[in-house]
């Protein structure tokens, strides 16, 4: 579904990935992980084109997206929920949910009501300023932003980062109704190695700007957790 084939970035003279290899499966929950610092977000963010690729290629369902505009990216089906959520303070709950609707091909004008049933606290505060949120509340409102234009890939940037413990949770419950229910495929940066096991299906370990180690969740061994995400 997604295939990265010797992806090079770099800011300024520092290059950050490293003639990188990726292959995200369709309809599996894939969990990207690695110390800080490895390039996990550099490299989310050249899949959806918010900084540019040096070189190298990025595939979405056969189609390449290294010359493809940011804006173009989400219509084509690929939901992102970045690190920090980045949702509008001063927009209510409704007006940051309705931007979602603008990356819609079926030009549909109604927030769909799944939103409100995988996240009812929305529906609850939906003429609350954003910014009025608290942390989880907001985390709920951006990764429910990204799903308004329903995706057919969900991809999370440390999701669950300085959120409490019951949200996490819920945001847990919440990727794997969408990935073993719905089938929705998943990409998901995660520093907790409990949320990631219980959630992911396959891992992908980073180490200065590469991928050094791919495998089914069950195979992550106590020897790659020692060596590439120990602190």
């Amino acid at each position: 579904m997604i295939r990265i084939q010797n992806l090079n970035q770099q800011y300024g003279g520092t290059r950050i990935l490293w003639d990188l290899n990726l292959d995200i499966t369709e309809g599996a929950c894939t969990c990207i992980m690695g110390r800080n610092g490895v390039g996990k977000t550099t490299l989310l963010k050249c899949l959806m084109g918010l900084l540019p690729a040096s070189s190298g290629s990025i595939e979405y369902n056969g189609r390449e997206l290294t010359k493809v505009s940011a804006e173009q990216r989400a219509p084509s089906g690929i939901g992102y929920v970045p690190q920090g959520r980045d949702i509008f303070p001063m927009l209510t709950v409704e007006e940051n949910l309705r931007l979602g609707l603008l990356a819609r091909k079926d030009n549909a004008k109604d927030i769909p009501e799944k939103i409100f049933e995988l996240f009812p606290v929305l529906n609850d505060m939906l003429h609350r300023r954003g910014g009025d949120l608290s942390g989880g509340q907001q985390q709920q409102l951006a990764i429910g932003r990204a799903l308004v234009l329903d995706p057919k890939v969900l991809i999370l940037d440390e999701p669950n980062e300085g959120i409490q413990p019951n949200i996490v949770k819920q945001i847990g419950d919440v990727i794997v109704k969408l990935n073993q229910e719905e089938g929705l495929t998943v990409v998901l940066v995660e520093q907790k190695l409990g949320f990631a096991r219980r959630v992911g299906q396959e891992f992908r370990l980073m180490e200065k700007g590469r991928i050094v180690a791919s495998d089914p969740m069950a195979n992550l061994s106590d020897d790659l957790i020692r060596q590439h995400l120990a602190v």
